[in-house]
């Protein structure tokens, strides 16, 4: 349960952090400011660290010179007769660690340095405080003083002390060696002072403190004043999406409110102007297109009047032709011939007239492909007698359902049988193929005849588009013929595509969704024929293609 709803959290972040701006220059500027305050803060603290330090060691290390000189002052005014190289030690070193316990460092006296000793604490007969680790002086610093001439030295180190009945305590510290000479023995004991650096590390834990709490204020301010800024910049630029989406759906009113006179209230005026442009043309074209429409419709209802006269007197002309000579009997047949093709192209441009304009509504039922098919190839059988073309259907034993208008689907099939009639070949064959799966039903007529050049087979479905103009029409279609089968198809949210290859032939598929508005991925029935030569069959085209060219 919770990895779904972690993987939608995610999904979720990434879509805002794509589609906003603000949240993207504020994250990107918090992100930035914080490593450029992460280097300035280490960079300070550095500084901080290295000042304390270097102040500490030279009052360490004068502090130590004094003890040093001090000891060596009270060693040369011991008497000359005093043997006792162990009391003498003792009188040397107590007076320090009591100042130590006083002023709070620690003290170590190892030795003597000898041929045959190193002086190392190690070995044993050391001196120093109470309750101090001696391994808290570091074995790098005892080798330096293996030598009985060594030199002043010091280091950092951690002063370990052993607390009575408590836990063990462990500080940083600096630890400064020297060599003193006993007279009682002759010989070079080193003498250790270890200072801690307790102060040192509360300041500079406090200076981090003080840091982090500027530094993450500082970032919150920064983040703050991005966010202020990116919102005066985004804030506009979301206005003027919003208004754009509402100009997208037909709201051409909507303007952008101006305010000032920087480059964003210039950028809204322009925007404005543009719109207001917009707005004028598209009404415009409106205004052509209702009366385009209008002229339209009522040129094709004005002139059935006058053709219906016409008519009457055409029946009249060719009911006598027989009484007639030859050449005025044909002239009655031509009138008959262009009267039906001229009655077919009134009934065409009102239902052309009606998609326009919007009217057009679909009556849906259950709708058998299959019968369709060959209820259209038996009505189209005379024709294709005259042409001696044969008409076969292939289509599956089982019924091909889709909800559909059957009267828009049966012309959308007419339409496209005729045209293959009207484009086969003498003695050709048409084939029309009827297939279904679960998500929808196609039909596919195909023909042998002069086919389709490239880039044919996107322009097949415009209005009076013809392949060859100098050829005439047989079946004396009107040429509006595939561009109301492409609209009617529309309706049914289908897909009405064309294949052809010059000399080749061509094949139209119409491919309807099983439920009106379902979404279609793809057709029971192969855009490019299986006949075809070469070809291989392309992938099923995007929901929004109608055509398709093939080449």
């Amino acid at each position: 349960m919770l990895r779904p709803r972690g993987r939608g959290a995610l999904r979720h972040g990434w879509t805002f952090w794509r589609r906003s701006i603000q949240a993207r220059v504020v994250v990107t500027t918090v992100l930035l400011s914080v490593v450029a305050v992460g280097v300035v803060g280490w960079f300070l603290l550095q500084q901080t660290r290295s000042g304390l330090l270097d102040h500490r060691v030279s009052l360490v290390t004068a502090e130590a010179a004094s003890e040093v000189q001090d000891a060596r002052t009270r060693l040369s005014a011991a008497s000359g007769i005093d043997v006792d190289a162990s009391g003498q030690r003792r009188d040397l070193v107590e007076p320090i660690i009591q100042r130590g316990l006083t002023r709070g460092f620690e003290v170590v006296l190892a030795g003597p340095v000898t041929g045959s000793s190193s002086g190392r604490i190690a070995d044993g007969g050391a001196e120093f405080s109470p309750s101090l680790d001696i391994t808290s002086v570091p074995t790098s610093l005892e080798r330096h003083f293996t030598d009985p001439q060594a030199s002043t030295a010091w280091t950092y180190t951690v002063i370990r002390n052993q607390q009575s009945g408590g836990a063990p305590s462990a500080v940083p510290g600096i630890v400064v060696g020297s060599q003193v000479e006993l007279p009682a023995d002759g010989q070079t004991y080193t003498l250790y002072l270890l200072f801690p650096l307790e102060d040192e590390q509360d300041t500079l834990h406090l200076v981090v403190r003080a840091m982090l709490a500027a530094a993450v204020l500082l970032v919150l301010l920064v983040g703050a004043v991005a966010w202020l800024v990116a919102r005066q910049v985004v804030t506009p630029i979301r206005m003027a999406r919003q208004v754009a989406e509402r100009l997208a759906a037909g709201h051409l009113q909507e303007r952008l409110r101006v305010t000032g006179e920087d480059d964003l209230a210039r950028l809204a005026l322009s925007f404005n102007q543009m719109a207001s442009v917009l707005q004028n043309q598209i009404r415009q074209l409106e205004d052509l297109s209702r009366v385009q429409r209008r002229f339209t419709a009522d040129v094709s209802h004005e002139l059935r009047t006058p053709l219906t006269t016409v008519r009457m007197a055409s029946d009249v002309l060719h009911d006598a032709r027989d009484s007639f000579d030859p050449a005025t009997g044909r002239a009655a047949e031509l009138l008959q011939s262009e009267l039906d093709r001229f009655e077919g192209l009134l009934v065409d441009l009102l239902e052309i007239s009606r998609f326009d304009a919007g009217a057009a509504v679909l009556e849906t039922d259950n709708v058998n492909l299959v019968d369709v098919a060959h209820r259209v190839v038996d009505a189209s059988r005379p024709l294709a007698d005259q042409r001696h073309v044969q008409l076969s259907v292939h289509a599956p034993a089982h019924p091909c359902l889709a909800e559909a208008d059957v009267r828009r689907v049966e012309r959308i099939v007419r339409n496209l049988v005729a045209n293959a009639i009207d484009h086969a070949g003498e003695s050709d064959h048409v084939d029309v193929y009827v297939g279904g799966d679960e998500h929808s039903a196609a039909i596919a007529v195909r023909d042998h005849g002069v086919g389709l050049a490239p880039g044919e087979a996107a322009m097949v479905f415009n209005r009076f588009w013809r392949a060859d103009p100098a050829r005439a029409r047989s079946t004396g279609g009107t040429g509006l013929g595939l561009s109301i089968s492409l609209e009617d198809t529309h309706l049914h949210g289908g897909w009405l595509q064309a294949w052809g290859r010059l000399g080749e032939g061509a094949q139209f598929r119409l491919t309807l969704p099983r439920r009106v508005g379902a979404p279609l991925r793809r057709s029971p029935i192969p855009l490019v024929p299986h006949d075809a030569p070469h070809e291989v069959t392309p992938p099923p085209p995007p929901p929004s293609a109608v055509s398709e060219v093939e080449e």
